[in-house]
């Protein structure tokens, strides 16, 4: 899908307005929770990592990935150990 926004003459002169308006998109769709963090990367055409910089230099940590993200991570990686140990 394809989105024409008409900016005003003032923002169109600031440095990469398109862009600036995108990334706009993207971080309030993730701070609203209308994003995951993925799709928010995805429109940016980011990775995770690259988009979590974004969201740091933007100071943005709603939602963000914590301690609890991380701990939930390694309890489905110990279960995904598990079952692929118990396939063998």
């Amino acid at each position: 899908m394809e989105i024409t926004v008409h900016l005003p003459a003032d923002l169109a002169e600031q440095a990469d307005p398109g862009r600036q308006a995108l990334e706009a998109l993207a971080l309030d769709g993730y701070r609203s929770g209308a994003f995951t963090q993925h799709q928010a990367a995805q429109v940016l055409g980011m990775g995770r990592l690259e988009f979590e910089g974004l969201l740091k230099r933007r100071n943005v940590e709603e939602n963000a990935y914590g301690v609890k993200g991380f701990e939930d991570d390694l309890r489905t990686a110990s279960a995904l150990k598990t079952d692929s140990a118990a396939l063998r």
